[in-house]
């Protein structure tokens, strides 16, 4: 691993994409840590060590142009971007029969036109890097049919196809592509609703064969390791991390 190297994480700034730069800066990595915001990720009791191999960038993902610079900076920096971590992204609950194209259009474009517009502007990078890794961050709702739940659905189902082709088109080149698909997930956006006691988790208590929700770090321990040997042989697959509840009858 050069000393130049790095792994650009998308909404790196807040929940399972900070706890993925956590998790790979631990590794000893630098991670281009992209949001709207450009803060670096809130991760609490982050060591000193770990917080310099930070790298703050600010770009909205649905922006391709703007997503392009971000990593042409990087580039003109000196830094070779040897990965990336489709995180962003959005998700609206809505009736599917009142739903307005506006917000179809907005999930849409962000958790599955966005992937695949920064998937081709990193594409170049790691061609010149001589090959490197993708992960795209799923949703094990891709594969069920969930009220309010439409475009959601929809989008996180693309990023699975996504992961598939480039996978197979990329290959020649070196570029390895996953889909990490999460379940119920507590991160700091959400802990109040997956509290003890509280109605959505006494739902996943009995959902959940391990009776308990995953947590941010889960995800980001599992996306780390596709940057390690371990994952040197994994391309094209979506890894489910949802502690069984979509396959508990």
């Amino acid at each position: 691993m050069s000393e130049r190297e790095c792994i650009v994480v998308t909404g790196a700034s807040r929940g399972i994409g900070a706890a993925i730069a956590l998790a790979l800066a631990q590794q000893g990595r630098h991670v281009a840590c992209i949001s709207r915001s450009g803060a670096l990720p809130a991760s609490a009791g982050a060591a000193a060590d770990v917080i310099e191999h930070w790298i703050p960038a600010k770009a909205d993902v649905t922006d391709p142009a703007a997503f392009a610079a971000a990593l042409r900076k990087l580039a003109d920096d000196g830094w070779i971007i040897k990965g990336l971590v489709n995180n962003a992204g959005v998700h609206i609950d809505a009736s599917s029969a009142e739903m307005s194209l506006e917000q179809w259009h907005q999930v849409m474009d962000t958790n599955a036109t966005s992937v695949m517009t920064a998937c081709q502007a990193v594409y170049p990078h790691l061609v010149a890097a001589s090959g490197g890794m993708i992960v795209n961050i799923g949703s094990f709702f891709d594969k069920l049919g969930v009220k309010r739940n439409l475009a959601y659905c929809a989008s996180k189902a693309a990023v699975g196809a996504i992961t598939r082709c480039l996978a197979v088109e990329w290959a020649a080149k070196g570029i390895r592509v996953m889909d990490i698909a999460p379940g119920y997930i507590v991160t700091d956006l959400n802990a109040d609703s997956m509290t003890e006691g509280g109605p959505l988790r006494a739902y996943l208590d009995k959902r959940i064969p391990g009776r308990r929700p995953g947590s941010a770090a889960d995800v980001g321990a599992l996306v780390a390791s596709m940057f390690t040997p371990a994952g040197s042989f994994l391309t094209g697959e979506t890894i489910y991390v949802d502690g069984g509840q979509a396959v508990a009858h």
